[in-house]
């Protein structure tokens, strides 16, 4: 593959912008994945944002149309790592690196069992999107990427620059996943189960404060294994977020409603059983983490 080339695992609203992103600056995108409608279009059609035109990508679901990769991101749902993983070994050089946005945790552990820890980096994105159609996004919320200390991932960071998406280097990774998992243990299950964008939680006091204390207790556990956060006060915190990414659907929601299975069990479920561990009670996560399973069958995308 070109210098410039990027594989992106995953055809959802994530994988889908980053697509068009990077696209547009002249990076040579292919997106692997599994749902045939996405990739149909994204090949079709290339990746669209919004009012934004469209751009070509490559799209595919064989991973050895995807072979001599150096840059892999991994976009896909967590349910969907393990096979994403598999995918890899495939197309990914030896001196490659596959790094991981994906929400909350345990990704990376799957990733580092079967492609090895030097070729797999952690990172986190507070960029939103809305799948508005296969291949179609809409853009909810400027944020940036936030990616470990790792030399191979010199050339996705000059990319990224180069697409005018913010991006940063941080030294504890760990910090600023554990933010990310109680800003998501938070907001996106309410939003799932309320069916509603992320800032009408402010404005419905009940909801607000089980927001609040959603990020409380995932507080509390991180604070029990000694982990420090990127934030003081996650209830405040939370809401800074909610407010900041008001009109955006958050990723589960967004599962939810085309009935496909969400991400609670890596989020919410992470809190639960990580509380169990440390000894820390956590009753409104757990409550919460059987309501959203409650609603949701697994589909097919």
């Amino acid at each position: 593959m070109k210098t410039d080339s990027l594989l992106i695992l995953g055809t959802g609203a994530l994988a889908t912008f980053f697509a068009h992103r990077l696209a547009a600056s002249g990076v040579e995108v292919t997106l692997l994945g599994t749902w045939p409608e996405g990739l149909a279009t994204l090949q079709r059609n290339g990746a669209q944002i919004e009012g934004a035109g469209s751009f070509r990508v490559r799209a595919t679901d064989d991973p050895a149309d995807c072979r001599g990769t150096k840059v892999a991101l991994v976009l896909v749902k967590s349910w969907q790592t393990e096979r994403a993983a598999q995918q890899l070994t495939n197309c990914l050089e030896e001196d490659g690196i596959a790094v991981t946005l994906q929400n909350g945790l345990g990704n990376d552990a799957i990733l580092f069992g079967t492609l090895g820890r030097k070729r797999v980096a952690r990172g986190v994105t507070t960029l939103g999107a809305t799948l508005l159609a296969p291949g179609i996004v809409r853009f909810c919320g400027d944020g940036k990427v936030m990616l470990e200390a790792q030399p191979r991932l010199n050339p996705l960071k000059r990319m990224l620059r180069v697409a005018n998406i913010s991006t940063n280097t941080v030294n504890n990774i760990e910090s600023v996943i554990w933010g990310k998992l109680i800003v998501n243990a938070a907001i996106n299950p309410l939003t799932a189960l309320l069916n509603v964008k992320n800032g009408e939680l402010l404005e419905r006091p009940s909801a607000r404060a089980l927001m609040r204390e959603l990020a409380r207790e995932a507080a509390s556990v991180a604070e029990a294994l000694g982990m420090a956060l990127p934030f003081r006060g996650p209830e405040r915190a939370v809401e800074v977020v909610a407010r900041r990414t008001a009109e955006n659907t958050s990723s589960m929601l967004q599962d939810v409603l085309r009935g496909a299975p969400t991400e609670v069990d890596v989020i919410n479920g992470a809190v639960v059983r990580l509380g169990e561990k440390m000894n820390v009670a956590t009753p409104v996560n757990r409550v919460i983490l059987a309501l959203v399973k409650a609603l949701t069958v697994r589909g097919k995308i």
